[in-house]
């Protein structure tokens, strides 16, 4: 069995321990320890820390041991026994992951139901009507209009055409050839049919206001882009304001979207009663429609006469020029 170590050897070791512990030694690798353990049970404690004199649980009960023990005052230390300088960049890290706030969870009722605004009135209702306004006013507006590319191909723009004041409008979409030769509405081979209809409710051409929702022809005869119809319907607006009818007829698919704001087949609401900014609105199929179907005549015929009864226009009657029957 070895020797037992002397008391001078003792006094030594005791003194360089409460140097240790002067130093801080012990509580630096006591945080590092608290540390590493909070972080991950696998990380291993440093291998200088692992020793007895630099643990936690033996610096605790050195602490204990050694509290009432002073050093001497002719104790020496050497560089060769200096406790080593530790660059804390040596010691190995473990990598934490950022801890952000957490959120609140959105709170959404099962039974919550999100309400959208009807979809006709989204283009319109959200115009406010001018003040004073008139149809010269919304003409000398338009000017020579180059808003949209439909005016490098037009001849003339169509305005509109009828009473100022009647009772009905018919909206069309857009000019043909013959209506941008001669600046009026509806005056071709669909315009002559339309005025055969509207002698047929028992009214004649000036009774009622017609116009489109576009005021250039497209090329070929197209149907009106959504830009062009964006760019010229508020124009179309401001003419229904002026005029104020009492019933709307919108001639066609491309005018009955535009007015009610939907991208439905005209098929799915001919014939019913809709509403325009406050106005009864009925969309039928439009003039060269029915050129290219005859049959579906019969189908305007019924749409016309509901119009008639709203109005309280009778066939054959003949009507004053305000549009009323006289």
């Amino acid at each position: 069995m070895a020797d037992r170590i002397s008391e001078n050897l003792q006094d030594k070791i005791s003194a360089r321990l409460r140097f240790y512990q002067d130093i801080g030694i012990d509580l630096f690798y006591r945080e590092r320890t608290a540390v590493a353990r909070a972080d991950s049970a696998d990380v291993a404690i440093p291998a200088v820390a692992s020793q007895e004199y630099l643990s936690a649980e033996a610096t605790e009960s050195r602490e204990s041991a050694f509290q009432d023990v002073e050093a001497p005052a002719d104790v020496e230390i050497s560089e060769s026994i200096a406790a080593p300088a530790i660059s804390e960049d040596a010691l190995p890290r473990t990598p934490r992951k950022p801890v952000l706030p957490t959120a609140p969870a959105l709170q959404v009722p099962v039974a919550a139901k999100i309400v959208l605004p009807p979809s006709k009135t989204a283009l319109f209702d959200a115009t406010e009507k001018i003040s004073g306004d008139s149809l010269l006013k919304i003409r000398d507006d338009i000017g020579d209009c180059t808003r949209c590319k439909l005016h490098k191909g037009r001849n003339k723009i169509v305005f509109a055409d009828g009473n100022p004041k009647a009772k009905l409008v018919f909206v069309g979409e857009g000019p043909g050839r013959d209506e941008d030769m001669q600046g009026l509405p509806f005056v071709g081979r669909a315009g002559k049919l339309l005025t055969s209809m509207i002698e047929a409710m028992g009214l004649q051409r000036q009774d009622v206001y017609i116009c489109n929702v576009v005021k250039c022809r497209p090329p070929e005869n197209r149907l009106p882009e959504p830009d062009e119809i964006k760019t010229c319907s508020p124009f179309l607006l401001r003419q229904l304001d002026v005029v104020d009818p009492q019933v709307i007829v919108a001639l066609g698919a491309c005018a009955a979207q535009t007015l009610l704001q939907t991208t439905r087949g005209i098929s799915h609401f001919r014939g019913q009663w809709q509403e325009f900014r406050g106005r009864k609105l009925m969309a039928t199929y439009h003039p060269a429609y029915l050129l290219r179907n005859p049959p579906a005549k019969a189908d305007v015929w019924k749409d016309l006469q509901m119009v008639m009864a709203e109005l309280g226009l009778k066939r054959g009657a003949k009507s004053t020029s305000a549009g009323q029957p006289s």
